[in-house]
């Protein structure tokens, strides 16, 4: 196993190709980019369906909450495995296996006729998106010089996070034209033209000596996860004291002590618990998960305010979330998020940005109620922050761990996003569904037999939706409190080992 001295990046022995950079580089992250935006777009594109499918396939919000989660829980639990067998098989081969994956698992989506037929797509979809997420940010460290390394993630972040944030604007567009399933379906022609470009253009790149993937690990992470979500998820409905949440709960905490445990013990772990020792490492997956446990559970929820109770039509709902992804494009193809990050340095970039996301959610939740301006206000502040806070996030995340092992690098950067997004529509969910118990607000407000009811109903959906977003906003700014008091802690030791030297 590595120990916590060999987790410093740039103490560990780097390939031949990443000291000069493959000639094609530039070239080779955008077909990647391309390959990320398509996978990552379908975390939040549902988010504006969400109406749609409770008309047409009769969902409830618990179905909602699953065909979301369904998505990012199989693929958390499948990322560090598949990064793990990416390092030693090859990781182009993975990436091509993961596009035909993720396309079919796209046509399977679009023609579902069922909520359960979609939630079984959606969990498809998830294998691929897992082999995607770990061999692209894998394969860029393998193609950029150490010096370029930082930039090309930067893009590749920035790509990661204009797809989370349009993919309400994708969604409106398609949903306005035409119906739900082909928010699916435009997958297909994507990862087609992404297969062809990885298969023509990307090296092949491998680590000789590679552990073999770790199987059991895969399925002991997998179960906890979704037992843990669907614990939360069937809180409000059933109780939280209730046999199914408390048993569930139960499995959830032993299953994944027992992955800890296993994980700590073998010589092929798909993570090696001595990562935890690094306080960088430690840092930013803390940050990582808190600040995709904030954005993903509030744009599910704002989604539906918007739609719900502000009125806005699929279409119009995504253009008014557009100047999130507008901040992000805007500050990272520009530079000026990585000079900011540059010039505050990693700890204060990542605590500053997500301390403005906070400042985002907190007024989103405080003035959406009275209109769309308030709204607008705190998506800007979202997206300003998520530009600076999430490229230094992931460099951090990537320099702490030794190249040969950039498969489960890409894992754990993948494992962190998907997590927290899926926790956070889970929690923010359930805090709304507590407050609010009803199967789902068209039908309580189809239900109320006045205006004055219904304007009761939506008083307390809004009154819950404030609460939830307020939560999102506090593990937002906790995030960045601990991962920039970690990363300070983890410079001033490796200061301290220099002078020492």
């Amino acid at each position: 196993m590595s120990t916590p001295q060999d987790l410093k990046g740039p103490q560990a022995p780097r390939s031949p190709q990443s000291s000069q950079g493959h000639p094609q580089r530039w070239l080779i992250l955008g077909v990647l980019c391309l390959a990320v935006l398509t996978v990552v777009l379908d975390n939040t594109v549902l988010n504006v369906a969400i109406p749609s499918l409770t008309r047409e396939l009769g969902a409830s919000t618990s179905d909602i909450q699953w065909m979301i989660n369904a998505y990012s829980l199989v693929q958390s639990g499948l990322l560090l495995t598949a990064g793990s067998a990416a390092d030693r098989y090859g990781r182009k081969k993975l990436l091509a296996v993961g596009l035909a994956l993720f396309g079919v698992g796209s046509l399977v989506a679009g023609l579902a006729d069922s909520t359960g037929q979609l939630i079984a797509a959606r969990a498809g979809m998830g294998v691929g998106g897992a082999l995607l997420m770990t061999t692209v940010l894998a394969v860029a460290i393998q193609i950029f010089t150490p010096e370029e390394q930082p930039k090309a993630i930067g893009i590749w972040a920035a790509v990661n996070s204009l797809g989370f944030a349009a993919g309400p604007l994708l969604g409106g567009f398609m949903l306005d034209h035409f119906w739900w399933g082909a928010i699916f379906l435009i997958n297909i022609p994507v990862a087609a033209l992404a297969f062809v470009a990885v298969v023509v253009l990307v090296p092949e790149s491998k680590n000789p000596r590679g552990d073999r993937p770790d199987l059991l690990g895969a399925v002991l992470s997998t179960i906890g996860m979704a037992s843990l979500v669907y614990a939360i998820i069937s809180g409000p409905e059933h109780g939280w004291t209730s046999g199914r949440v408390m048993v569930t709960a139960a499995v959830a905490i032993a299953v994944l002590a027992a992955f800890a445990y296993w994980e700590s013990r073998i010589p092929y772990p798909m993570i090696d618990m001595h990562f935890f020792r690094n306080r960088q490492f430690t840092g930013a997956v803390s940050g990582g998960v808190l600040i995709t446990f904030g954005m993903g559970g509030s744009l599910f929820l704002l989604t539906q305010h918007m739609q719900f109770v502000l009125g806005y039509e699929p279409l119009e709902a995504g253009l008014r979330t557009a100047p999130l992804a507008l901040m992000i494009v805007a500050l990272n193809f520009t530079g000026v998020a990585a000079k900011c990050a540059a010039r505050l340095g990693t700890p204060l970039a990542i605590g500053l940005g997500m301390a403005v996301m906070a400042a985002g959610l907190a007024s989103i939740a405080v003035v959406a109620s009275g209109g769309y301006t308030g709204t607008l206000l705190g998506l800007v502040l979202i997206g300003t922050g998520a530009a600076v806070a999430s490229p230094a996030m992931s460099h951090a995340i990537m320099s702490a761990i030794p190249p040969e092992k950039a498969g489960v690098g890409g894992g754990i950067n993948g494992t962190v996003a998907e997590f927290g997004t899926g926790l956070g529509v889970a929690v923010l969910g359930a805090l709304l569904n507590a407050r609010f118990a009803a199967e789902s607000l068209p039908g309580a407000l189809a239900e109320a037999g006045s205006d004055a009811e219904r304007e009761r109903v939506t008083e307390v959906f809004s009154s819950g939706l404030e609460i939830s977003l307020l939560v999102g906003a506090l593990a937002v700014l906790l995030g960045g409190l601990v991962a920039g008091a970690l990363l300070r802690r983890a410079e001033r030791a490796d200061s301290e080992v220099v002078s020492a030297q």
